[in-house]
């Protein structure tokens, strides 16, 4: 089954090599979203979001992360240099990937993402760092 997939990101390029590795994996890339603005305006479209904290508007993932989640019911993955803005961790969302990641790990991310939306399981790769059902960070993968 093929997922939309948002990716929230502010460096060009970065954002665009996740969205080819989502194109190779099959999924369909919704867009790069560099701003709140633009990916709430996207979220309707939206299956899964990658989502980076620091954007062009400033520290905004995580309260965009929260509002794909918990309003739109999209399955969020923080993708960040600084997982520990992120606390205990952020209610209705799934966990962080720490970055930088190579091809590999945000493949296999991706993999237990998708599996876990349509499952409700799956084993995390091993520097995915899972959320409880409270928002806390259960352990590194």
């Amino acid at each position: 089954m093929s997922y939309r997939i948002l990716v929230v990101e502010d460096e060009i390029f970065v954002a665009a090599e996740i969205e080819q590795v989502i194109a190779e994996l099959g999924h369909e890339p919704v867009g790069i979203a560099a701003d709140r603005r633009t990916a709430l305006s996207l979220a309707p479209d939206t299956d899964i979001a990658l989502v980076d904290l620091n954007l062009q508007d400033g520290p905004t993932g995580i309260a965009i992360g929260r509002i794909l989640a918990q309003t739109h019911g999209v399955t969020v993955l923080f993708m960040t240099a600084n997982p520990a803005q992120l606390g205990d961790g952020i209610p209705g969302t799934l966990g962080v990937l720490p970055k930088p990641v190579t091809d590999r790990e945000l493949k296999q991310a991706l993999d237990f993402v998708v599996t876990h939306r349509r499952d409700g399981d799956g084993h995390p790769p091993r520097r995915l760092q899972l959320f409880g059902g409270n928002g806390s960070v259960v352990a590194e993968a």
